[in-house]
């Protein structure tokens, strides 16, 4: 059975995507199309912040595309000479936090130590923060996204610690993605009115559901290893079910 996965790829770099890789455990033959485009924006004002780590208290950082904005500010040579020779060493002796592993292992990509990790959301990592930050501290330097959720910025600011947001992307639908639909059904056993059916109602759909989409696309894997489990279940019973009348038909 074909499964449309509407996802970024992981990185080719890192392996396999993981929900291929589960899908295909269960015999599901899965093709990814990406939804989000990311532009990044305030690149300068974000490097002149990390220029002075002395007026903040550390960093957080909930997306991989903030740790994204930073190492392409990092591609100049004067602004990676400058990271290498002092900056990063200054920020390391002030606490980088991060929702996630995959967040974690960025930030150690640019020289900085994560910690709160194993918070795995933005409301357990506010606690996480409160439990090591005093009120009324230096500031946390907060790189984040247009889309960004209030949950941990609204828990920091009842508990008295500061937190300045910087925008730096801001989340899109993709370019290609009318196109690589359109590619896909093209292949698929459906008339034609149906595909462009699809696309009509996923294009009003999309317009104004680009945050639901990136909401859904963090998503923890272990809760869709889970709904996977139960769906590779439920298609078994169908096909049992399914079984009398089909042997029916062939008689």
């Amino acid at each position: 059975m074909k499964v449309l996965l509407l996802k970024d790829p992981k990185d080719k770099e890192s392996g396999p995507d993981p929900y291929i890789k589960e899908l295909g455990l269960y015999g599901f033959e899965a093709t990814l199309i990406p939804v989000l485009s990311f532009e990044f924006i305030s690149l300068e004002s974000l490097f002149e912040k990390l220029s002075h780590p002395e007026c903040y208290g550390g960093l957080v950082f909930t997306s991989p595309r903030a740790l994204e904005a930073i190492k392409i500010c990092l591609k100049e040579n004067s602004k990676n000479e400058a990271w290498s020779k002092s900056l990063k060493q200054r920020w390391n002796t002030k606490p980088a936090y991060v929702v996630g592993k995959a967040t974690a292992s960025l930030v150690e990509e640019v020289g900085l130590t994560p910690q709160g990790e194993k918070s795995g959301n933005a409301e357990k990592l506010a606690e996480y923060i409160c439990s090591r930050e005093k009120p009324n501290s230096s500031a946390l330097l907060f790189p984040c996204g247009a889309l960004k959720r209030e949950v941990l910025p609204t828990v920091l600011r009842e508990k008295g610690i500061p937190l300045e947001s910087l925008t730096v992307y801001q989340t899109t639908q993709h370019t290609d993605l009318q196109e690589s639909l359109s590619s896909y059904f093209s292949q698929q056993v459906f008339g034609t009115d149906v595909i462009q059916e699809f696309l009509r109602e996923f294009q009003q759909a999309s317009s104004s559901s680009v945050h639901l989409v990136s909401n859904f696309a963090s998503s923890t894997f272990r809760s869709f290893r889970g709904i996977l489990s139960t769906i590779s279940s439920l298609l078994l019973s169908a096909q049992q079910l399914l079984k009398p009348w089909k042997q029916q038909e062939s008689q």
